[in-house]
């Protein structure tokens, strides 16, 4: 998840995207978990989702229309 998270975080700021191999490296390691688990990554990913708006609300990073979905 904290990957997840990291990667979606990047995207929103803007970081270079240098660093992605490196997340997709570790991301690809979870593919023994969706042999057992089809639902994982779904589940990973909307957790994911949740931390990377709550840290850029925050931290005041978030863009006005992503807090305006969030609140709808």
């Amino acid at each position: 998840m904290a990957e997840l998270s990291a990667a979606l975080v990047g995207a929103d700021v803007g970081l270079p995207t240098t660093h992605l191999d490196d997340h997709a490296a570790y991301i690809g390691s979870w593919l023994s978990i969706l042999r057992r688990d089809n639902r994982a990554l779904l589940t990973a990913a909307a957790r994911a989702e949740e931390a990377a708006g709550y840290l850029l609300r925050a931290t005041g990073l978030a863009r006005e229309d992503v807090d305006e979905q969030a609140a709808a």
